[in-house]
Protein backbone atom coordinates (compact mmCIF):
# COMPACT_ATOMS: atom_id res chain seq x y z
CA UNK A 1 0.00 0.00 0.00
CA UNK A 2 1.31 3.43 -0.93
CA UNK A 3 1.46 5.87 1.98
CA UNK A 4 4.75 7.79 1.71
CA UNK A 5 5.55 9.76 -1.44
CA UNK A 6 8.80 11.47 -2.40
CA UNK A 7 8.24 14.44 -4.70
CA UNK A 8 11.12 15.08 -7.10
CA UNK A 9 11.62 17.97 -9.47
CA UNK A 10 13.76 20.95 -10.39
CA UNK A 11 14.00 23.70 -7.78
CA UNK A 12 15.60 26.46 -9.84
CA UNK A 13 12.84 29.08 -9.62
CA UNK A 14 9.76 30.04 -7.65
CA UNK A 15 7.40 28.62 -10.28
CA UNK A 16 8.94 25.14 -10.11
CA UNK A 17 8.98 25.16 -6.31
CA UNK A 18 5.37 26.32 -6.04
CA UNK A 19 4.20 23.73 -8.60
CA UNK A 20 5.89 21.01 -6.53
CA UNK A 21 4.20 22.43 -3.40
CA UNK A 22 0.86 22.31 -5.24
CA UNK A 23 1.47 18.63 -6.05
CA UNK A 24 2.32 17.93 -2.39
CA UNK A 25 -0.78 19.77 -1.15
CA UNK A 26 -3.01 17.74 -3.47
CA UNK A 27 -1.51 14.44 -2.32
CA UNK A 28 -1.46 15.40 1.37
CA UNK A 29 -5.07 16.51 1.09
CA UNK A 30 -5.85 12.96 0.02
CA UNK A 31 -4.12 11.32 2.97
CA UNK A 32 -0.60 10.72 1.65
CA UNK A 33 2.52 11.70 3.57
CA UNK A 34 4.85 13.59 1.25
CA UNK A 35 8.49 14.56 1.39
CA UNK A 36 9.34 17.66 -0.62
CA UNK A 37 13.11 18.30 -0.55
CA UNK A 38 13.07 22.10 -0.48
CA UNK A 39 10.26 22.23 2.07
CA UNK A 40 11.08 19.38 4.42
CA UNK A 41 14.72 19.91 5.29
CA UNK A 42 15.18 20.62 8.99
CA UNK A 43 18.11 22.19 10.77
CA UNK A 44 19.41 23.94 7.65
CA UNK A 45 20.58 27.55 7.84
CA UNK A 46 18.36 29.22 5.21
CA UNK A 47 21.03 31.83 4.43
CA UNK A 48 23.32 29.07 3.13
CA UNK A 49 20.72 27.97 0.60
CA UNK A 50 20.69 31.35 -1.10
CA UNK A 51 24.41 31.69 -1.73
CA UNK A 52 26.99 29.69 -3.62
CA UNK A 53 29.18 29.03 -0.56
CA UNK A 54 27.24 26.20 1.03
CA UNK A 55 29.22 24.38 3.70
CA UNK A 56 30.04 20.71 3.32
CA UNK A 57 28.07 20.02 6.50
CA UNK A 58 24.94 21.53 4.91
CA UNK A 59 25.49 19.61 1.66
CA UNK A 60 25.87 16.37 3.64
CA UNK A 61 22.74 17.10 5.70
CA UNK A 62 20.66 17.75 2.57
CA UNK A 63 21.98 14.63 0.84
CA UNK A 64 21.37 12.37 3.83
CA UNK A 65 17.89 13.76 4.50
CA UNK A 66 16.89 13.31 0.86
CA UNK A 67 18.38 9.81 0.73
CA UNK A 68 16.53 8.75 3.87
CA UNK A 69 13.27 10.12 2.47
CA UNK A 70 13.80 8.26 -0.82
CA UNK A 71 14.43 5.02 1.08
CA UNK A 72 11.27 5.49 3.17
CA UNK A 73 9.03 6.42 0.23
CA UNK A 74 6.70 3.91 -1.38
CA UNK A 75 6.53 5.93 -4.60
CA UNK A 76 8.22 8.90 -6.26
CA UNK A 77 6.26 11.55 -8.13
CA UNK A 78 8.64 13.38 -10.48
CA UNK A 79 8.11 16.64 -12.34
CA UNK A 80 9.88 16.18 -15.67
CA UNK A 81 9.26 19.50 -17.36
CA UNK A 82 11.93 21.58 -19.05
CA UNK A 83 14.31 21.12 -21.96
CA UNK A 84 15.52 17.84 -20.48
CA UNK A 85 14.85 15.92 -17.29
CA UNK A 86 16.68 17.72 -14.46
CA UNK A 87 19.80 15.79 -13.41
CA UNK A 88 18.80 15.64 -9.74
CA UNK A 89 15.31 14.48 -10.66
CA UNK A 90 16.81 11.83 -12.96
CA UNK A 91 18.98 10.59 -10.08
CA UNK A 92 15.93 10.38 -7.78
CA UNK A 93 14.02 8.49 -10.49
CA UNK A 94 16.95 6.09 -10.90
CA UNK A 95 17.29 5.49 -7.17
CA UNK A 96 13.57 4.81 -6.84
CA UNK A 97 13.56 2.41 -9.78
CA UNK A 98 16.70 0.60 -8.58
CA UNK A 99 14.94 -0.02 -5.27
CA UNK A 100 11.94 -1.62 -6.95
CA UNK A 101 9.54 1.23 -6.31
CA UNK A 102 7.29 2.93 -8.88
CA UNK A 103 7.70 6.40 -10.36
CA UNK A 104 4.90 8.57 -11.67
CA UNK A 105 6.07 11.41 -13.89
CA UNK A 106 4.23 14.67 -14.55
CA UNK A 107 4.89 16.35 -17.90
CA UNK A 108 2.56 19.36 -17.43
CA UNK A 109 1.50 18.87 -21.06
CA UNK A 110 4.99 19.48 -22.46
CA UNK A 111 5.76 17.49 -25.58
CA UNK A 112 9.49 16.83 -25.73
CA UNK A 113 11.76 13.95 -26.46
CA UNK A 114 12.94 12.48 -23.17
CA UNK A 115 16.02 10.52 -22.24
CA UNK A 116 14.81 7.02 -23.08
CA UNK A 117 16.83 5.33 -20.34
CA UNK A 118 15.27 7.52 -17.65
CA UNK A 119 11.89 7.28 -19.36
CA UNK A 120 12.11 3.48 -19.11
CA UNK A 121 12.17 3.74 -15.31
CA UNK A 122 8.85 5.57 -15.17
CA UNK A 123 5.81 3.38 -14.38
CA UNK A 124 3.22 5.95 -15.44
CA UNK A 125 3.30 9.40 -17.05
CA UNK A 126 0.53 11.93 -16.47
CA UNK A 127 -0.03 15.44 -17.76
CA UNK A 128 -1.38 17.20 -14.70
CA UNK A 129 -1.90 17.00 -10.95
CA UNK A 130 -5.50 15.84 -11.25
CA UNK A 131 -4.25 12.66 -12.96
CA UNK A 132 -1.89 11.62 -10.13
CA UNK A 133 -4.45 9.98 -7.82
CA UNK A 134 -5.88 7.72 -10.55
CA UNK A 135 -2.31 6.83 -11.56
CA UNK A 136 -1.45 5.85 -7.98
CA UNK A 137 -4.58 3.69 -7.83
CA UNK A 138 -3.66 1.98 -11.09
CA UNK A 139 -0.23 0.90 -9.79
CA UNK A 140 -1.15 0.15 -6.16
Amino acid sequence: MIKNIYIAGPLFNAHERSYLEFIAAELEGNGYKCFLPHRDQSGIDESELEGTNMSQATKDKIFNTDLTALKEADLTVALITGQDIDSGTAAEIGFTYANGKPVIAITAYERRFRNLFVDGMIAKTVNDVDEILPAISSIS
